[in-house]
């Protein structure tokens, strides 16, 4: 057969260690076989980041705007411990937070369900997607430390020139810590109207939970805002689809979310919807069964695993050693930038072959050959799991696809 044959290119991001090995494994088998594939290669492990100053990562949120579509292998943040291991010139922030930063808008998640993988929660039924803002808060933030008998304020100044001056704290008695965070009414409403509009497509509800009773002036913000929205643009069509929208806070959210049988979309603020999104993940399997894409305002897309670099098995894997490395969501990854690909470009083939691709992986999960991560989870009337190697199971993908 001829390989599908693409136009525009994606942006390929990749990435850190175990991931990054499977990254390569995924193309040789599953994707280089039957596509004429085209990407701008950015090279976004944690080496190349510290080699470039972190430049590589904002060419490659750039290149995503301009090509519209990119598909990102999982990344290291470094914490203290990396910056030894990796001798770097120093703490480079997120990569995720970089590319959110620039190309704003909001993450999607969720479950990607096999028949035979039960949730850890037994009342949960149906699929929860998380959405998750992704500009601001903490990972635009600024922070310092504070010596014994510094004082720490937050200053406003218009554009007058008039400051607004309040004291955050008094460090007399001791040395702490600071930090400021933001937001911009702009992308609260694009990330509103994201929500609404995604709810609405997959005709589910929509809760949406921050901590306004605490936060009074930033939390309430996002609140208002999305009322206002909600009111003014989306009441009457989210009637006339027999859904609702529902603001909680969001401790009250976790409690509902826990009792419900799923079937929402649970809207959370940066930090809420990152620590949630591996809650739900994990809940429903793990965290490799788990789909994340950016939607910006633009219309630009960034497709990504939602899971970290599975450090442990890449020292496993540089020894020699065998590993059984779930490489589900970095499948997922490539065929849903793949499909966005084709619908955009029009090219049929290239998103019925995702799809595909999708399909098979599934099958071969719910036809008993999986991961070790999957096997105690995995229960199926007549089906005994096989747990395979990372590379067996990507093997065990490629015959399905081809039959």
């Amino acid at each position: 057969m001829a390989k599908i044959q693409m136009k525009t290119p994606l942006v390929e991001m990749d990435g850190d260690e175990m991931t990054r090995v499977l990254w390569q494994w995924i193309k040789e088998d599953l994707l280089l076989p039957y596509i004429d594939l085209k990407t701008e290669y950015y090279d976004l492990g944690l080496v190349n980041r510290d080699k470039t100053d972190d430049g590589v990562t904002v060419a490659a949120a750039e290149a995503n705007k301009k090509y519209g579509v990119g598909v990102k292998c999982a990344t290291i943040t470094p914490n203290a411990q990396r910056v030894e291991e990796y001798k770097l010139k120093k703490m480079w922030k997120s990569p995720n937070g970089t590319i959110r930063r620039i190309l704003d808008g909001t993450v999607f998640r969720a479950p990607i369900l096999a028949k035979g993988i039960t949730p850890y929660v037994p009342g949960w039924k149906k699929p929860i997607a998380l959405a998750r803002h992704a500009y601001g808060d903490v990972y635009a933030g600024v922070e310092t430390r504070a010596a014994a008998g510094d004082k720490a304020y937050l200053v406003v100044e218009n554009e007058g020139g008039v400051k607004e001056k309040l004291l955050i704290q008094d460090f007399a008695a001791g040395g702490g810590i600071v930090q400021a965070v933001h937001n911009l009414d702009k992308s609260i409403q694009s990330f509103a109207r994201s929500c609404f509009n995604y709810a609405l497509g997959a005709n589910m509800p929509l809760w949406f939970a921050t901590k306004d009773t605490i936060s009074k002036t930033y939390d309430h913000r996002f609140k208002d805002i999305f009322a206002e929205i909600y009111e003014a643009e989306y009441k009457k069509k989210f009637e006339e689809a027999g859904i609702e929208y529902m603001y909680t806070l969001i401790d009250d959210a976790v409690a509902r979310v826990i009792r419900s049988e799923g079937g929402m979309v649970w809207a959370c603020k940066n930090y809420d919807g990152d620590v949630m999104s591996d809650m739900v993940a994990t809940a429903y399997g793990s965290l490799g069964m788990m789909t994340s894409v950016l939607v910006s305002p633009e219309g630009n897309y960034e497709f990504e695993a939602a899971h970290g670099t599975v450090t442990r098995h890449y020292y496993k894997h540089l020894k020699g050693e065998e590993t059984s490395t779930n490489s589900v969501a970095t499948i997922f990854a490539w065929t849903g930038a793949l499909a966005k690909r084709g619908e955009l470009d029009g090219i049929p083939a290239l998103t019925a072959f995702a799809k595909k691709l999708e399909e098979a992986t599934v099958r071969t999960i719910e036809e008993g050959e999986m991961t070790g991560d999957l096997v105690a989870l995995f229960k199926a009337e007549g089906v005994t799991p096989k747990k395979l190697s990372s590379r067996e199971f990507l093997r065990a993908v490629k015959r399905r696809l081809d039959a």
